[in-house]
């Protein structure tokens, strides 16, 4: 957060504090620093008007969440979908999954033949991921926290469990 948001922020909240006790307002502050005060409040949200939004909409612990996944998935892509990964479909494709699986797994096995049809007909890049060795795939497993597979990621999402062929074109034709 920056210096200049802190700054309003203590003083909004004193605001809201003080809103009730007028006279305990106008003894915190001098007029000359409410003036500074009032101007730097003002300029804060000319320049950051989504702060109001924010302020009044704070998001819901879904979208909490979501967002981190997200942020976590932008920060593990170069080792999830990177093309010197064992895989399969053009290393250039446009769609990426990388696609965890698991030994003696009867789900992924078809659902890795599910993923080697659709690469045929779309530009998709699928990396291979081992859950269950207890190398570096289980522990971008483990960062990722699935516990399931079959699991698939995408740069902007997660699914655990076989998925359909026609559910999984929908998610890539986002």
């Amino acid at each position: 957060m920056s210096r200049r948001l802190s700054i309003c922020a203590a003083a909004l909240v004193a605001g809201l504090f003080c809103a009730n006790n007028a006279a305990l307002a106008q003894t915190m502050l001098s007029s000359a620093e409410r003036a500074a005060l009032g101007a730097e409040i003002r300029a804060l949200l000319l320049d950051e008007p989504e702060i109001v939004e924010q302020a009044l909409n704070p998001p819901s612990a879904y979208e909490e969440a979501v967002s981190a996944d997200r942020a976590r998935l932008d920060a593990l892509a170069p080792r999830l979908f990177a093309p010197h990964r064992t895989g399969f479909g053009d290393a250039d494709a446009a769609l990426r999954i990388a696609f965890f699986t698991a030994e003696d797994c009867a789900e992924c096995d078809q659902a890795l033949a599910d993923l080697r049809d659709l690469a045929e007909t779309h530009d998709l890049r699928v990396t291979l991921f081992k859950m269950d060795d207890r190398g570096p795939d289980a522990t971008l497993a483990a960062e990722l926290s699935l516990e399931q597979a079959p699991s698939y990621v995408l740069p902007d999402m997660m699914m655990q469990g076989h998925i359909p062929p026609v559910v999984l074109e929908r998610y890539l034709a986002r």
